[in-house]
């Protein structure tokens, strides 16, 4: 789970150095839309397959997105604390075992949802520091009960101890 989150991490947060500075400004567009096809046809295979991800999966809003190497990050803040969140607190359960205490993690959930909750409804508006710190401390809620279940059903697996069955007598 650690790998496969981290090189995720890395290659949101690098994709933009991988595309010449200057060429993804804005990438507004809709959740579940293909918006930007037409800007990410000249990309090489790697930045193509994040940006093209990114441009499903979020809004990609250029005002609530960061910039790296003047380019658009291909996912907004909140995602990319996500993303980070999620590998950082799966490398710490990759090395220490623990009971997650469900009421904590829904706690840790708490802020993403009122930062983007009353966003949503009201004329308030976040700001990115704060979307990436609310996505950091979700993603790595997520990724610590994620453990969690891993470690439960790793205890529930019966183990081969290498003794030998016999099969019942008929």
């Amino acid at each position: 789970m650690f790998v496969l989150t981290a090189v995720w991490a890395a290659l949101v947060v690098l994709a933009p150095l991988m595309v010449p500075a200057g060429t993804l400004t804005d990438l507004s567009g809709r959740v579940g839309f293909h918006d930007n096809d037409l800007l990410f046809e000249e990309l090489s295979p790697l930045p193509y397959a994040i940006y093209w991800v990114g441009d499903a999966e979020c809004h990609q809003l250029a005002n609530r997105s960061f910039f790296i190497n003047d380019n658009q990050m291909p996912f907004c803040a909140r995602d990319v604390g996500l993303f980070v969140g999620l590998a950082l607190a799966s490398g710490v359960v990759t090395f220490v075992r623990y009971k997650v205490n469900p009421l904590l993690v829904l706690a840790a959930l708490v802020p993403i949802g009122l930062d983007g909750g009353i966003q949503l409804v009201t004329e308030y508006e976040s700001n990115n520091l704060l979307r990436v710190a609310t996505g950091l401390l979700a993603g790595a809620a997520l990724a610590l009960l994620l453990a969690h279940f891993i470690f439960a059903l790793q205890e529930d697996r019966p183990r081969d101890r290498g003794e030998r069955k016999d099969p019942p007598c008929q």
